[in-house]
């Protein structure tokens, strides 16, 4: 087990975890929750032994195997499956000891390096590794390309397949889900529900965090507490016990009040003077309860969107794609005002493609596009973080973006967003510092901020929440909510998406279309679609085995009928030679038969009997030895007949 003693980690002089003392038994699956900066990766890098702790113990099995996601991925020409099969630390000495027990022809350590291989399923390694990748999005072909032919996002999840690779006993996620959509979001739950070993997760996906683990361990102020159930059960909870820390924190008040006015009116009297100082006493003993406190650092709305036209946009028998190769055909779209459309379809069906089509940054290969008068797009890409300037603060991009506006109101804005003040307090990003340094949630957070300012009234939003904690995303989602423009959705947080769209659409093979159902149903769409595959894959797999067996033992029937040729031919010459021997033989006994042949006086008859009978015997011989022959032959034609091959 994982067992935290009185445990202290710290940041320079920040208390990140203070007294810190919990267990996690073997086969726990935990989710790691906190506000950002409260010590999740520096938990994550004690348990893997990069940190130590400032105070306190932590007590775990030194033979445990430890697996993470690695942040760095290089641009290597190794082949994708065989950089998923490196996970598999052990896989990979075994077959380096194999090599080299081969080398040397040292046949009891081959034999050792085989029975190994078999006890930990390594015969079957190629095959989970396909598993894997086919369930992170790879398409077929893709396990044989170098590792360099994959984007940035690509390779996070050749690094999560890696990660999954490993015989584990421990494993230890970051954001799993960032680089995900949501068909691959909805596999990797099914994973993580059937992983046997300790899981340790941070995520800020709510419903993922249900569906993947049975408790919770929430960093705040300093202290580490678990609880017991998913995020849903851990919110209800910890509203509970801080709704009961306030009504026992206002009712200490009320009675620290009452004997703090008792010692002010009494102190002074010598009757009451005792039962003034046994108060001041008590007061002083009192181990003061703190005030709850659950307020979220982000409070902010959309600006009042722009007069709206109707239809805001239409796209009328539209096509979109990339040079010759066309994504999305026969496009049929209206958007109007105050439409909530979300869009479900695996990674690479075209979503992201839809999206820069209505917002106008890729055009139509074909049909129309028509917009709305007055129509104000608010575009917040995949890449979005990559347009900002990294030598700016977040005032500066503000002050960029609306040079008419007072200083003062784009710093209250910007609070919204928890960008506060000058230097910072230690919990809310700088204002006034530039954005190079920020992590992904603060880059998304003003990306946000500088969509929301421009007051669209068409928002299209591709996978807004990456990057977002838990209480940014449901600020977010608040937001969202309150917005009267329309809007259409990208994004694998299916909370987000019930709680913000009203009508789903799919991207699938190469079309758009309505989708009849929540998320939960797309959930059974792409659960039923999955089995339909690998049914369509086992009967072509059946069929290609049926076909290949036909095919061998068509091959099979050519070589017998190969290998019967030449005999048969013999076999044939054999008889035609048996039926001139055979009646050579019964004219040869006819005229030995003759009584006249043998008369001793004629000296002729007698030379004539001699060569006969020595014809007989030759004869005899030959038909002998070639039925001899006949019979090992028809024996082996009889073995080589197609039926019994």
């Amino acid at each position: 087990m994982i067992r935290f003693c009185n445990l202290r980690l710290t940041r320079g002089a920040r208390i990140l975890i203070d007294e810190a003392s919990l267990q996690i038994f073997p086969g726990w699956k935990v989710g790691l929750t906190g506000a950002n900066g409260s010590g999740k990766s520096s938990l994550f890098a004690l348990l893997r032994g990069q940190i130590l702790p400032d105070r306190g113990d932590l007590v775990m099995p030194s033979a445990w195997v430890i697996a993470h996601v690695s942040q760095e991925t290089p641009a290597l020409p190794q082949a994708a499956i065989e950089y998923v099969l490196d996970g598999d630390a052990e896989l990979r000495r075994i077959e380096a000891e194999l090599e080299r027990a081969e080398a040397a022809h040292d046949g009891v350590r081959i034999a050792g390096w085989h029975a190994r291989m078999q006890e930990i399923g390594a015969y079957a390694a190629r095959s989970r590794a396909a598993a894997l990748l086919d369930g992170l999005g790879f398409a077929p072909g893709d396990a044989g390309r170098p590792v360099a032919d994959f984007s940035g996002g690509w390779r996070m999840r050749l690094n999560l397949a890696q990660a999954l690779m490993c015989r584990s006993d421990l494993l230890l996620l970051d954001e799993p889900t960032n680089h995900l959509d949501l068909d691959a979001v909805i596999w990797l739950e099914q994973w993580l529900r059937d992983y046997r070993g300790t899981l340790l997760m941070i995520s800020h996906d709510r419903e993922f965090l249900d569906a993947s683990v049975a408790r919770i361990a929430h960093i705040e102020q300093g202290r580490l507490a678990l609880y017991s159930g998913g995020y849903s059960d851990f919110e209800r909870q910890r509203g509970e016990r801080l709704a009961q820390q306030q009504a026992t924190f206002e009712r200490q008040q009320r009675e620290i009040a009452h004997m703090e006015d008792y010692i002010r009116r009494f102190r002074a009297k010598a009757t009451k003077a005792r039962q003034a100082q046994s108060r001041i006493k008590a007061l002083e003993r009192m181990e003061r309860i703190a005030a709850a406190h659950v307020d979220t650092p982000f409070t902010f709305s959309f600006r009042e969107a722009a007069p709206a036209p109707d239809p805001l946009l239409q796209i009328e028998d539209g096509a979109a794609g990339y040079g010759e190769t066309l994504i999305l055909e026969n496009i049929r779209l209206t958007l109007r005002p105050g439409e909530r459309v979300g869009l479900l379809g695996r990674n690479g069906a075209g979503k992201s493609t839809l999206v820069k089509l209505l917002a106008g940054r890729l055009a139509l290969a074909a049909g129309r596009r028509r917009e709305g008068k007055g129509l104000a797009v608010g575009y917040f890409a995949q890449h979005q973080l990559e347009t900002l300037r990294p030598d700016e603060s977040a005032l500066q991009h503000m002050t960029r973006l609306d040079p008419a506006a007072r200083e003062q109101d784009l710093r209250d804005y910007l609070g919204g967003f928890d960008f506060c003040g000058d230097g910072g307090d230690g919990r809310s990003t700088p204002a006034t510092v530039p954005c190079g340094p920020f992590s992904g949630g603060e880059k998304s957070r003003l990306a946000l901020a500088l969509l929301i300012w421009q007051r669209p009234n068409l928002l299209l939003l591709d996978e807004p929440a990456n990057h977002l904690d838990l209480e940014m995303r449901h600020a977010l989602t608040l937001a969202l909510q309150e917005y009267e423009g329309a809007m259409v959705l990208v994004s694998h947080d299916r909370a987000l998406l019930r709680a913000c769209c009203d009508r789903l659409l799919l991207v699938d093979d190469g079309r758009l279309q309505p989708f009849d159902g929540d998320v939960d149903d797309y959930r059974a769409w792409l659960v039923a679609r999955r089995a339909r595959r690998d049914r369509n894959d086992a009967d072509a797999a059946g069929r290609a085995s049926r076909r290949a067996s036909r095919l061998q033992s068509e091959a099979e029937r050519q070589a017998v009928l190969a290998a019967r040729r030449p005999l048969a031919k013999e076999v044939e010459q054999i008889e035609k030679k048996l039926a001139v021997w055979t009646g050579e033989q019964k004219l040869l006994e006819a005229r030995l038969a003759d009584p006249t042949l043998y008369n001793a006086v004629d000296h002729g008859k007698r030379e004539s009997l001699r060569n006969l009978l020595k014809r007989q015997t030759e004869l005899a011989a030959w038909i002998e030895q070639a039925e001899m022959r006949w019979m090992e032959l028809s024996a082996r034609l009889e073995d080589l007949t197609p039926d019994r091959a």
